[in-house]
């Protein structure tokens, strides 16, 4: 070896490495950490000190002896491993398991792997970073305290094998669990809107004129606030009260507006973007953006990285990336798409790595299409995603028009005179939004308003129709993954190289499931939140694992000891161990549903093969048992009876809906029952498609409601 041995993680981020490095340098691939704590017992002694025991996986000791053998050879082991504490970790690890003598360990960093960034990089290698490394021991160490004495606990208590109660996955699940009793909770309230269509009466009328604009009721004309129409009754007496009414424009407003492009993305916007858009979940996101910043073959030229490091939370920029970025947009959209002064971001996260950049193309000017041919799908897609955000985010503001008009129509039956709005706008520049338009959970909030005609204050108005619709005011949004996500960045809870875990393994748990995009919980989810939040509120509470995760953000900056971080957070803990097994009785799991057999609450066991099923309560007088089944929504045609999920005994992934009567009622459909009933039958709506339905009792088709479409709304 003339001048090294260089560690990374994965092979391909190696084979890109070995590219640019040469001959030179051998390239090995470490495939993450090489040293851990046990998997079979606790390996954490709490005494005077924190020990933590570290072992090497028989799996990983051939792989292990093997980067003893070379380092032995090579003048400089330099380790390459990921630029966050994750990587840092790995890296102390990987040279003390080798036991490479540490005047000859180098570490390098780069956040985007490039021939010019990884080249400086090994032109300036620095030390190992303990303090990174001591911020990621105390993360481990502190989820193995937890996982390791809470886990076996709920599981004694609840009769459960296997479950598991971690630091951070466990505020996850209580975000979930609160939403679903917001929603249970929530009692819809009916109101009622009432639309005109008007026109200039001395505008000729015709079909789809676009002089025609549609204005909806406000309010009563002189009175503030709005006017709440809470019943067909209501909207009934005032359509008719308004029939011969005499309408003209009272006011009209108009003012500039302004739209500021995105920021480029960090790791929870890319993840909340790409679920949008892209419908991917986090695991996915992350699982690609990994294959784009490690390096993809682009023909003879051989892998190059794509996008920079993806696990960030900063939104700083390299100037060089900010000068590429602007000159591309004047080449290729013209000097008046290039603002004045480059665009600076500040980073919304309380403990940003400002080191870190934001996720952006390794250079814009490679073009997705340009490399669309080299990519799979899923690449080049968010490949896209992430380029054309980024050049968006250097653009220049989009520019518009806003007019609001409120129209008067005075009553020719009473003294009231009613009160209408319309709005619309026109862009005048569109500026970023030529490119890139951030998407939104909000149905239909990243539609232009429509198009005003000329108006005046004073015109005469005819009335050319009017429209009243009911509606019902809808209960808070159960997360999506990436939504999930957001609130955990927004309550400081987790960090970006953390967050798709802690949403897999909540599902991977069974405590939640993911049903048309939404995390619903599930009724083991539910006990087991319910016995944290009674006995471990410290471990659950938003505000103390936020706190804790400043904490190890100071550990990183040198700014606070590790050791006594762990300590702190131990010796409270265990008292509440020890207070908690005293206090928390030995049960089952309960449920909503009745033994059909003595009426006894039935509860959730889990037989030898790990399967879940409903025994009741009172056993052993009572021995009668079921098979657990998900309610699905709406009511069996046939009965009237609750409708469940069911498998069928051969495909796993053969779901059928099904009567909970049965063998009674044998009623049964393989289309996910719809919570909403038919609008022309009150029958059963079945979902058809993605995003239609269809009843079962009678012949009609249409759309989904959006509250059937994402299971309870968006966050």
């Amino acid at each position: 070896m003339k001048k090294g041995l260089v560690i990374v993680e994965s092979p391909a981020k190696a084979r890109t490495l070995g590219r640019i490095l040469g001959s030179g340098y051998t390239v090995k691939a470490s495939l993450g950490h090489v040293r851990d704590l046990p998997t079979t017992r606790m390996g954490v002694e709490v005494n005077e000190s924190v020990t933590p025991e570290y072992l090497v996986p028989f799996d990983r000791k051939e792989l292990v002896a093997e980067v003893r053998a070379m380092a032995r050879e090579a003048p400089t082991t330099f380790l390459a491993t990921d630029p966050d504490r994750e990587g840092e970790a790995i890296s102390w690890h990987l040279a003390r398991a080798a036991e490479v003598p540490a005047e000859r360990v180098r570490r390098v960093v780069f956040h985007e792997i490039t021939r010019d960034a990884v080249l400086h990089a090994f032109e300036s290698p620095r030390s190992i970073d303990m303090d990174l490394v001591n911020a990621q021991q105390a993360r481990r160490i502190l989820d193995r305290l937890v996982g390791y004495n809470l886990s076996p606990l709920i599981s004694k208590k609840l009769r459960w094998r296997g479950l598991s109660a971690g630091r951070v996955q466990s505020v996850a699940l209580r975000l979930v669990v609160e939403r679903e009793v917001e929603i249970e909770a929530f009692r819809p309230q009916e109101y009622w809107s009432i639309e005109a269509a008007l026109r200039r009466t001395e505008e000729k009328a015709a079909k789809g004129d676009k002089n025609v604009f549609v204005a909806a009721l406000a309010g009563i004309a002189g009175r503030k606030g709005r006017l709440t129409v809470a019943s067909g009754e209501e909207a009934r007496i005032i359509t008719e009260d308004l029939q011969g009414a005499s309408w003209s424009v009272a006011d009209k407003k108009k003012r500039p507006t302004r739209q500021r492009p995105a920021a480029p993305f960090i790791t929870s916007t890319l993840q909340q973007e790409a679920s949008r858009k892209l419908r991917y979940g986090t695991r996915r996101t992350m699982m690609v953006a990994q294959q784009l910043y490690e390096g993809v073959s682009l023909g003879r030229g051989g892998p190059v990285g794509l996008i920079t490091y993806m696990r960030t939370d900063s939104t700083n920029v390299a100037v060089s990336a900010v000068q590429e970025a602007r000159t591309y947009i004047r080449g290729a959209f013209g000097p008046e798409y290039v603002p004045p002064q480059p665009r600076v971001y500040r980073t919304r996260a309380k403990a940003a790595q400002e080191a870190h950049e934001a996720i952006r193309p390794t250079s814009v000017m490679r073009e997705p299409r340009k490399v669309k041919e080299h990519l799979t799908a899923e690449q080049y897609r968010l490949y896209e995603l992430v380029w054309r955000r980024f050049v968006a985010s250097q653009m220049p503001d989009a520019q518009g028009e806003s007019t609001s008009v409120q129209v008067h129509a005075a009553s020719a039956r009473s003294d009231t005179a009613y009160r209408f709005q319309a709005s619309g706008s026109v862009v005048t520049f569109p500026g970023f939004r030529r490119l890139y338009q951030e998407g939104t959970d909000a149905p239909g909030a990243d539609k232009d308003s429509p198009t005003l005609p000329p108006l005046s204050v004073g015109d005469v108005l005819d009335n050319l129709g009017m429209d009243s619709a009911q509606h019902f005011t809808q209960p808070p949004p159960r997360y999506s993954e990436a939504s999930l996500v957001g609130a955990l960045e927004e309550k400081g809870v987790g960090r970006p190289s953390t967050y798709a875990a802690i949403v897999s393994t909540v599902q991977q748990r069974g405590y939640v499931r993911r049903e048309g995009g939404r995390l619903h919980p599930m009724p083991l989810g539910r006990v087991v939140n319910d016995l944290l939040t009674q006995h471990f509120a410290s471990v659950v509470d938003l505000d103390f694992t936020a706190q804790m995760e400043d904490q190890l953000d100071e550990i990183a900056r040198g700014q606070r000891d590790w050791q006594n971080v762990l300590k702190g957070f131990y010796e409270p803990f265990a008292h509440d161990l020890d207070d908690a097994a005293a206090r928390i009785p030995p049960t089952s799991i309960p449920t909503e549903e009745k033994c059909e057999v003595c009426g006894q609450p039935m509860v959730l066991k889990r037989n030898r093969w790990g399967r879940s099923f409903l025994s009741c309560s009172a056993f052993p007088e009572c021995r009668n048992a079921r098979p657990l089944q998900s309610k699905a929504a709406g009511e069996c045609p046939q009965c009237g009876s609750t409708l469940v999920e069911r498998r069928a005994r051969k495909g796993r992934r053969s779901v059928f809906y099904g009567c909970a009567n049965y063998p009674t009622c044998r009623f049964t459909v393989n289309e996910r029952p719809l919570a909403e009933p038919c609008p022309e039958c009150s029958g059963l709506l079945v979902q058809k498609g993605r995003k239609d339905a269809r009843c079962l009792v009678c012949a009609y088709e249409g759309p989904q409601s959006r509250e059937a479409r994402v299971g309870g709304g968006e966050a």
